[in-house]
């Protein structure tokens, strides 16, 4: 069926996500779980959703406990005492968008193989029905958000930073400038009333959504600027010069504390990450699902990926923004982060993309794999698309999921480097779509 993309499923609202859709969630998930915690963000579709959804999971026989309106961190923290958690969201997505994302006890998503047990369920509608007497009863959990802030707070030190949040509208507003002001900050706070029409800035805390977080940040003088996704899983940064903080600078600042040994990065990580973090690099699929069970699997100290998700182990398998926020706010504590990001290297990087009929798609992805596979390169990975690696740079190819076309960037140390490498490929790719 492959409702499931990278990190949960996801669709328009009463188009491709429909209340019929998050029943029969609710139904698959039920059918092999007593218990269950829900939450949704701050969507105005949250609530019709998360009725839908909690009516199937009783039907099947599972108790529902309702933790309102919280991170999707939040409620991956208090699956811990159930069988499992649902959280009612859409993330970075435009409003018209709902969605569920599923988690397990030790704060893992749902994996390659839950997920499908979920889909072959939903597909066979052979879900567990409870009798008259015994469907699943409903109650409230609304110790959630405190019970998230003490875990985050007792792994964390002091801090008299001035730090200005972007909660993006979203129920990170309950959540982050808390944590803060406990940990010692001054906190400004902007976008934290919850709203689901995003009416401060979109839900993506991509470098354009965040002028006005960077202009706080100078005009305030603060410290460093937080900013959040709509469900919070997500954190980049501002330094205290107003600097957009993101992607892979932050992962690196990450990886280099937190890495002891052993580094998870996907395959769209900067080799500047390989040249900055003293630590084994392993690489996976881009998604937060993959990095969180690359990081069990291969018992890595910390795991993370350019999108703003990152992953502390030591307290989470899922990627908590607020945990992230206050580990931040502690780097920065020791060292301005305009400072500590001058010894970051950055390599020119170009992107390309090129569309294709889609009558053919069987036809491009075929040749795409024969003419990638035909290139000369020091390693080629093809966990997600096509990561050909050279001496001096490396280069990516991945055909979108979602529409006919093929994504495909280079980096290297230098930029004609870069534009030799994305040549080569460019021509490949090219040829595949004929």
């Amino acid at each position: 069926m492959g409702l499931f993309g990278s990190s949960g499923i996801r669709g328009v609202v009463n188009q491709d996500f429909t209340p019929e859709l998050a029943t029969l969630i609710g139904l698959a998930v039920g059918s092999t779980s007593k218990c269950a915690v829900i939450g949704t963000d701050s969507r105005t579709t949250g609530q019709m959703v998360e009725a839908a959804a909690s009516s199937g999971l009783m039907a099947a026989g599972c108790d529902v406990f309702h933790a309102g309106m919280v991170t999707t961190p939040t409620l991956a923290c208090a699956a811990r005492s159930m069988n499992c958690g649902v959280m009612i969201t859409a993330s970075h997505n435009p409003p018209e968008y709902a969605g569920v994302k599923l988690w397990n006890p030790d704060g893992t998503g749902f994996g390659v193989e839950q997920s499908k047990a979920v889909e072959d369920l939903i597909a066979s509608r052979r879900f567990r029905l409870a009798t008259w007497e015994t469907v699943g009863k409903s109650h409230v959990f609304p110790e959630a958000a405190e019970t998230h802030a003490l875990r985050i707070l007792q792994g964390v030190g002091r801090s008299k930073l001035k730090v200005v949040v972007d909660c993006a509208n979203g129920p990170a507003s309950t959540i982050t400038p808390i944590v803060l002001q406990r940990m010692g900050c001054k906190v400004i706070t902007l976008n934290s009333n919850m709203d689901g029409h995003f009416p401060g800035r979109p839900p993506e805390p991509v470098e354009e959504n965040l002028t006005d977080l960077a202009r706080a940040v100078v005009s305030m003088k603060a410290d460093l600027g937080i900013a959040h996704d709509g469900d919070a899983d997500r954190m980049v940064a501002v330094d205290d010069k107003g600097k957009f903080l993101g992607g892979d600078q932050l992962l690196a600042l990450f990886a280099e504390r937190y890495g002891k040994k052993k580094v998870v990065v996907t395959v769209d990580a900067s080799m500047a990450i390989d040249d900055f973090v003293d630590a084994r690099i392993v690489r996976t699929r881009v998604g937060d699902v993959f990095v969180s069970e690359a990081v069990k699997k291969s018992k890595a100290q910390f795991g993370g990926e350019p999108s703003g998700t990152w992953i502390f182990p030591d307290q989470t398998y899922c990627p908590d923004g607020i945990l992230a926020a206050a580990r931040l706010v502690e780097l920065a504590s020791k060292k301005k982060l305009s400072e500590q990001r001058k010894k970051i290297p950055i390599y020119p990087i170009i992107r390309e993309a090129l569309r294709f009929d889609p009558k053919f798609k069987a036809v491009v992805l075929k040749r795409l794999d024969e003419e990638m596979r035909s290139i000369a390169c020091d390693e080629l990975l093809t966990l997600d698309g096509f990561r050909l690696q050279f001496e001096d740079g490396w280069a990516l190819v991945r055909p979108s999921g979602t529409e006919p076309k093929i994504r495909y960037l280079a980096e290297a140390r230098t930029e004609r480097r870069a534009k030799d490498i994305l040549g080569t490929i460019s021509k490949a790719v090219r040829r595949c779509a004929r």
